[in-house]
């Protein structure tokens, strides 16, 4: 029999709010262990909650994104259930009246565009932290977390592949940064992700009973879990058993899903509108102001880019995923001249690695947008080649001089000056009569030798363009 996968995801967004949801306790990460819970947050009698104004606008934010429907009246809600990081007993979420209902974004998987469908996206507050390491067979419990601001986007069941699972979690990564509503970190979990996965008969309407799979915090477990997810669901029925509705969670050192606990239904969290809470009303004019200050969005940006900057739909893909590589891009090609392809080339390539490499963000690279459009400057006026040009990136990257500086101080400029190369050539020439006489008799591939043997001898000083030409020149006689 065949099957076909079908996949909903419930993306938790902390939003990037100083402060908590319904409390003044800052929202930074990295404190130590409850030290960031006040009276609010861990639920002490007598404490009430007063509604975060920014988070109800970053969540419009969102919504005017997706093109969603923003609810002019919404209401929260008390979800109860016990659990150790829950201090409350219960967590203010929305349930019936979300404000952000019905929007959609668009994927695009094997170069075909798919449209995916956003059911919701409601405001909760987060709950805090269980540590299991280090505690001797117990269970540490972190508050710092309890009240952040969250924004859940839940999906409608519109992808069927862990493909176009990812594809759909990395386009919504992408937007949050750019709307400046979530800094995406995933490591620190502030942009997570719980799937919903179920399979079904190829040609069955029907949807299959489905296992959730909670807190997965990187694209490639989430690839790796629902393919697994997958496969055993089709195990259990293939072997005459049946999918239970539960909670599961990831283990990436087994890979492998194991059973959490039983799927818990709405009913089972006895939802009822918080009493120490008034309802939201989102005026048109909240909404025309936040329509206002929307950013260019990356769809846009990208398009942009292949027209302004004549750069390939890979390259533009690229440089768009995160807005602060994109505005780098822009601000290095502004000063360079006009040198849009080879600055794309050095921000995709050498300086992409280099932030890996010594795990930077973009915007704390110690080499500026500024300097690296002097550098590919210098490379397209032929003062070093690109060859030299990795050297240069090196001092940029662990000193203050410039890109001039630099190349005058490490006597880098190229050798360009005919003369000096043709000396150079004859010399090799005379030395290498054999090689000389093979790439007469036919054997050009020898060129690569001389070529190489230049480069060597000018410690890649060389211009390439130059050494090529005249060597042409003179091999032939």
């Amino acid at each position: 029999m065949q099957w076909e996968t079908v996949i909903g995801l419930e993306i938790h967004v902390q939003l990037a709010t100083k402060s908590k949801i319904f409390s003044g306790a800052s929202t930074a990460y990295g404190a130590q262990p409850n030290t960031q819970a006040c009276a609010v947050d861990l639920g002490l009698p007598g404490t009430l909650p007063v509604l975060n104004e920014q988070a109800v606008r970053f969540a419009v934010r969102f919504g005017l994104a997706i093109g969603a429907h923003i609810a002019p009246y919404c209401v929260f809600a008390r979800k109860n259930y016990f659990y150790p990081d829950l201090p409350k007993g219960y967590q203010t979420s929305q349930f019936d009246k979300p404000i952000v209902g019905l929007g959609n974004i668009n994927i695009v998987v094997d170069g075909e565009t798919k449209t995916i469908g956003v059911t919701r996206a409601h405001l909760e507050e987060d709950a805090g932290k269980s540590l299991h390491e280090d505690y001797q067979g117990k269970t540490g419990v972190d508050l710092n977390r309890a009240g952040t601001p969250l924004l859940e986007i839940v999906s409608e069941p519109d992808m069927r592949s862990s493909v176009e699972a990812v594809a759909y979690v990395k386009k919504m990564h992408t937007l949050v940064q750019y709307l400046g509503i979530c800094d995406g970190n995933m490591q620190e979990g502030s942009f997570r992700c719980d799937v919903n996965v179920s399979v079904r008969p190829v040609g069955q309407k029907e949807l299959g009973t489905r296992a959730e799979i909670k807190n997965l915090n990187s694209f490639r477990f989430i690839e790796k879990a629902i393919a697994h997810e997958v496969e055993r669901q089709i195990d259990v029925i293939e072997s005459g058993g049946s999918v239970v509705q539960e909670t599961r969670l990831y283990d990436a050192d087994k890979n492998e899903t194991r059973s959490m606990r039983s799927k818990e239904e709405a009913n089972d969290y006895r939802y009822f509108p918080c009493p120490d809470l008034l309802p939201v009303e989102i005026t048109s004019e909240l909404l025309d102001e936040t329509r206002a200050t929307l950013p260019e969005l990356p769809e846009a940006k990208k398009q942009r880019f292949q027209t302004q900057y004549k750069l390939n739909e890979y390259d533009c893909d690229v440089l768009t995923t995160q807005r602060a590589m994109a505005d780098y891009y822009e601000d290095a090609v502004s000063y360079s001249n006009g040198e849009t392809k080879l600055v794309a080339n050095w921000v995709m390539g050498e300086l992409s690695a280099f932030l890996k490499q010594h795990t930077l963000n973009i915007s704390a690279s110690p080499v500026t947008a500024e300097r690296l459009g002097g550098l590919v400057n210098r490379i397209a006026d032929q003062t070093i080649s690109g060859k030299i040009a990795k050297q240069v990136f090196e001092h940029l990257s662990t000193s203050d001089a410039t890109v001039d500086e630099i190349i005058e101080r490490e006597g880098l400029m190229q050798i360009s000056d005919s003369g000096e190369l043709e000396k150079i050539i004859d010399q090799l020439m005379v030395n290498n009569e054999a090689q000389v006489e093979q790439f007469r008799a036919g054997k050009t591939k020898v060129l690569g030798f001389f070529v190489g043997s230049i480069m060597k001898q000018t410690q890649g000083k060389a211009n390439p363009q130059q050494v090529n030409k005249l060597l042409q020149e003179k091999l032939k006689g």
